[in-house]
């Protein structure tokens, strides 16, 4: 089946650039898919062609029908499954060590003392963990819609090759065979056990694919009608305004009486003492 230590080790450094979600699928994929087919499955498999008996004795028969039952060998369909699904988050992760190593080439600049550019890490922090947004998001979110159709048309594939249910007599009439023999696969029923649970785990791993993309997308249409929210309080009600702009009802109308009670007795005052300079000057008279 080849070594997984390369793969896994390359798929081990996903984690620390992916979300939660992100991280549960690739559990998924370790313990499920690659330490399952690694442990059990192979075991299982070994004797597939040795076991495949046809009820005649024609050289040649029971390679032939062999071939035409299983035109690739499940667990060579399961590897290359496993190996096609990783690939985009292989590519994803060349897509954010490049986007670190930039960033990290351009916060060592800005220590220099005569660094004048304006120009600031956007998708790394200072201990060097990638934030998921940006491109980095549009590449992110590029690998799960991959791995969503490789995932789907492998699983499609294994029902269209074998079906899902291993049947223990096979019936063929292919060249060179005399007339239609039957031919039997050993142990069916273990076999089945291991499609069925290899099939599950496709599922499981489709779906969390595809929560992983609903979880990004309702995280960025919320984060985007925050930030909209936000510059249309701030046109309209500044934060370093304390009070707003024009006054209320209430207080117009209790300046206005204020206002009208000052001219009263403004004019008043003024009445009574003309009136008493109107009588000194009488009494002068």
């Amino acid at each position: 089946m080849g070594d997984w230590g390369f793969l896994s080790s390359l798929l081990n450094k996903v984690q620390a650039h992916s979300t939660v979600i992100g991280k549960i699928w690739m559990s998924v994929l370790f313990l499920f898919r690659i330490m399952v087919l690694g442990a059990g499955a192979e075991s299982v498999w070994g004797d597939e062609q040795s076991g495949f008996i046809c009820n005649t004795q024609q050289p040649g028969c029971e390679n032939v029908c062999y071939d035409w039952t299983f035109p690739i060998s499940h667990i060579r369909f399961w590897v290359l499954q496993i190996i096609f699904v990783a690939t985009p988050t292989l590519v994803y992760l060349g897509h954010a060590m490049h986007v670190i190593h930039e960033e990290n080439k351009l916060r060592e600049q800005l220590t220099k003392p005569s660094c004048n550019q304006l120009k600031h890490p956007k998708y790394t922090n200072d201990r060097g963990k990638v934030i998921i947004k940006g491109n980095l998001l549009g590449s992110y979110m590029t690998q799960l819609v991959a791995k969503i159709i490789i995932e789907a048309a492998f699983i499609m594939g294994q029902y269209y090759l074998y079906g899902f249910i291993m049947v223990p007599m096979f019936p063929c009439s292919k060249k060179p065979c005399p007339f239609t023999v039957e031919c039997y696969m050993s142990r069916p029923t273990e076999k089945t056990i291991f499609i069925i649970f290899m099939l599950v785990v496709a599922c499981v791993s489709l779906l969390l694919n595809v929560i992983e993309v609903v979880y990004l997308l309702y995280k960025r249409v919320r984060c985007g009608s925050r930030q909209r929210t936000h510059k249309i309080t701030s046109a309209l009600n500044p934060a370093s305004l304390s009070a707003p702009l024009w006054p209320s009802t209430d207080d117009a109308l209790l300046q206005n009486k204020i206002n009208l009670e000052m001219e009263s007795n403004q004019s008043l005052g003024g009445s009574l003492e003309g009136a008493k300079e109107g009588r000194k000057l009488l009494g002068g008279h």
